[in-house]
């Protein structure tokens, strides 16, 4: 498979490796997102992680290290500790996706609260307020 040349580049082939990695760290995100949700729902019984939500995922091109994004459950919660027992729970999760996870490396994990809902509601109320 070949790729148009942009802007006078020269044509991609699809064995490029950046395209690779890329292609290979996006399907690796979804596939953590999906197997860590999973877990969280079926295998933790901390009541801290009870209302957090997965919303997506980013790891680096070497597949290294990825970083988790979440949410609580309808907005409500502490935050701070969901995000404890999320990191309390990191070394069971990275054990369990190395037994099921065919890769040289289990990446490793860093949870980060996603605030785009956040500030799609901050968004809302300001519009809201400049109508009425």
């Amino acid at each position: 498979m070949t790729f148009p040349a942009i802007d006078g580049e020269r044509p991609r082939s699809g064995r490029d490796p950046l395209i690779m990695d890329y292609q290979r760290s996006e399907r690796l995100a979804e596939l953590l997102v999906e197997i860590l949700s999973e877990m969280l729902r079926r295998d933790l019984s901390d009541p801290r992680v009870s209302p957090v939500t997965l919303t997506g995922a980013k790891v680096s091109k070497d597949l290294r290290h990825a970083r988790i994004y979440f949410n609580l459950l309808g907005g409500t919660g502490d935050r701070q500790a969901a995000l404890a027992g999320l990191r309390s729970a990191t070394g069971l999760m990275r054990s369990k996706l190395g037994k099921g996870l065919k890769l040289k490396f289990v990446p490793a994990i860093e949870f980060v609260y996603d605030e785009t809902q956040d500030e799609a509601r901050r968004i809302d109320d300001l519009l809201r307020r400049t109508k009425g």
